[in-house]
């Protein structure tokens, strides 16, 4: 029997992509926190913490982000029996976006620290187009695998991927208000972009209900 007749489609280890994306995901949380800085003037401490609070809202916001990002994603490969080329690359492209998000936090920090009320409209923005950018990978993934439904561990997962697909769509739609707010409330958009990936995390168990599969097939590498 000829080599092509043997030739089987490509695949990879489902283990080895949720231990990369893991990985990926934990290092830009630690990242986030590199832009808190203490204070440095002696005798206004006090004072000098106070006035970071909006860094300190800026962190929550993305580490909030970063962490519905995770159990989403964790939620995702617990209903996918195997992974290959093309689950690959638009999880690759879910961690770029994620993997970026440390620097517009940043932008957003030192928006409100030294920059002017333009500056913090500007960094909201950037802000909210990369929000944005995150669901839609987000949203690309799970096209994927709905269109690939011989990928999935059970039947009904695919349900489970539309479901999380219609969030991550209403999250764009909440990244869009916010950026509109960012011209009449820099501070606004910043609260909301904290208050946003609350709704992700909240409609969490709603996904995992909507397919409660009683077993899970492991997948054969």
């Amino acid at each position: 029997m000829s080599e092509a007749t043997n030739a089987r489609p490509w695949q990879a280890s489902k283990s080895r992509v949720e231990a990369f994306s893991d990985g990926v995901l934990a290092i830009a949380v630690t990242l986030l926190v590199l832009d808190l800085r203490p204070p440095e003037v002696p005798g206004h401490f006090a004072h000098d913490l106070a006035a970071e609070w909006p860094s300190y809202l800026a962190y929550v916001a993305a580490f909030a982000m970063v962490g519905s990002v995770w159990l989403h994603h964790h939620l995702l490969f617990a209903r996918v029996a195997r992974v290959d080329i093309g689950v690959i690359l638009t999880n690759l492209v879910l961690l770029l976006t994620v993997s970026v998000l440390p620097f517009p936090t940043a932008v957003l920090s030192s928006a409100w620290r030294l920059g002017q009320r333009s500056d913090r409209v500007a960094a909201a923005v950037v802000f909210a187009l990369l929000s944005a950018a995150i669901s839609g990978a987000y949203i690309g993934l799970c096209t994927y695998l709905v269109r690939h439904a011989e990928l999935l561990a059970d039947s009904g997962a695919g349900a489970l991927m539309l479901g999380e697909r219609r969030r991550a769509a209403i999250a764009i739609l909440g990244t869009a208000v916010a950026a509109l707010l960012a011209f009449l409330s820099p501070l606004l958009a910043l609260v909301l972009f904290a208050v946003t990936p609350v709704f992700y995390l909240t409609t969490l168990p709603r996904s995992a209900a909507e397919d409660p599969g009683t077993e899970i097939r492991q997948p054969t590498e």
